[in-house]
């Protein structure tokens, strides 16, 4: 077997070697990529001890957390019995705490007077969890996070499924307990175990994304399951925000089976559709998605984070925000707001934005990052404004580029016609 990490069942990875060589395969912790966060290391063909076993057992129940979702349910309806006064969150352990726990909390740095509008928003009561590469947390900014909103309602989904995106997850569960009439329902589903403290068993799933795992076991499943049931006809859309850092094909195989799941619970007939979905990734991915997902394609619409140094509005940081939204349905349903810039494309028949001009070689508005791009006639395409033809590596690049490009091939297997993420070899088991 492949073995359990504390998130869940191992990823197989391989270990690349000298072009040409086989790279040795092994397995190592889904969600986090640095050994530091996660020790979880296995060759594929390694004999495990029991002794080992045994000890990687109790490594994975000592991560576990104080308590669990359903501890953390009652826990929450005790906390708000109690007076303003009485109400404390313990940053250090990011926790909230009952009165009988505040004397062994008592070095702490303690949030005090935690009222019912912080309780509604716990993604700002957190601490953002900083490796980018597993938890990513990196949270929508308002602007974005009500757009999203405001579009999936305009496109008739009363269901979003919440795959790592905490802020929209929350704004949804904050406007339905303030307006009777608001029907839109959300199910958060998140790594992040902290959340579990605000949320019912109905309203959040602990669940990792990188290898389809949810913590809560079969019960969680049938949540799931249940809420993307669409017994009365209301419309479900998923809605995902990934660490940027995380593996695309691993994102793409428990994206699929999230499809699935709802496939399986589709009437007759409807087999031949998909889930609808808006996937929420850079957008330099795009061949990676397009790739695994055919089906998809990318809206001009630029998110942004709260939280991000170069992912905010504006031309701050690196430019724009690269994060994009992909999505399987209809381009020309996705309204952009035109207040933002975005203009309608009837020959694309899709919102642009403003600086994305149509090109008439290409037949399409080719510009990915919001600036004006530029057809090359020699590489038959169009290309970034900073970028010029070099005569000696036959294409576009930046005019400092360096012109020593080695044409060995894959670092894989040596060979020709694709790179080292896209080898036939490296194909998982």
């Amino acid at each position: 077997g492949n073995g359990c990490a504390s998130a869940g069942p191992a990823l197989l990875f391989v270990k690349t070697s000298r072009a040409g060589e086989q790279g040795r395969r092994f397995y190592a912790c889904s969600a986090c990529r640095d050994r530091k966060d996660c020790s979880f290391f296995q060759w594929e063909d390694e004999k495990v001890s029991e002794t080992r076993l045994a000890a990687r057992e109790e490594y994975n129940r000592s991560r576990q957390p104080s308590f669990t979702h359903r501890q953390n349910v009652e826990r929450l309806k005790n906390f708000v019995l109690l007076a303003l006064s009485q109400r404390k969150f313990c940053q250090d352990c990011q926790q909230l705490l009952l009165p009988s726990e505040w004397q062994e909390h008592s070095g702490h740095q303690f949030q005090c007077d935690i009222s019912t509008a912080q309780l509604k928003t716990p993604s700002q009561l957190l601490y953002p969890l900083e490796n980018k590469k597993t938890n990513a947390q990196y949270l929508f900014a308002d602007r974005s996070c009500q757009f999203l909103l405001d579009l999936i309602i305009a496109l008739g989904f009363r269901r979003v499924l919440s795959v790592g995106t905490p802020r929209l997850h929350e704004m949804i569960q904050s406007k339905a307990s303030q307006d009777e009439d608001f029907s839109v329902r959300s199910l958060l589903l998140d790594i992040d175990f902290r959340y579990s403290q605000f949320y019912t068993e109905d309203e959040f799933c602990h669940y990792n994304m990188f290898n389809h795992y949810f913590f809560g076991g079969e019960a969680a499943r049938e949540t799931c399951q249940q809420f993307l049931y669409q017994n009365t006809g209301e419309r479900v859309i998923m809605v995902t925000d990934p660490p940027f850092g995380g593996l695309v094909e691993a994102l793409a195989s428990s994206f699929k089976k999230l499809m699935s799941m709802w496939r399986e619970t589709e009437k007759e007939g409807d087999n031949n559709q998909e889930m609808p979905v808006f996937w929420i990734f850079p957008y330099f991915f795009e061949s990676r998605i397009l790739e695994f997902f055919p089906s998809f394609s990318m809206m001009d619409y630029q998110v942004d984070y709260d939280n991000h140094a170069l992912y905010k509005h504006g031309k701050t940081g690196r430019r724009q925000s690269p994060v994009r939204i992909f999505t399987n349905i209809t381009p020309r349903m996705v309204v952009l707001p035109t207040e933002e810039g975005y203009r309608f494309c009837t020959i694309c028949q899709r919102y642009v934005s403003s600086g994305n001009q149509h090109c008439e070689i290409c037949n399409s508005c080719t510009s990915k990052d919001g600036r004006r791009w530029k057809h090359c006639a020699l590489c038959n395409k169009c290309v970034k404004p900073s970028w010029f033809h070099c005569d000696k590596c036959n294409c576009c690049a930046l005019q400092d580029h360096s012109c020593e490009r080695t044409d060995a091939g894959c670092f894989v297997c040596g060979k020709a016609g694709h790179k080292r993420s896209t080898c036939p070899q490296l194909s998982l088991a």
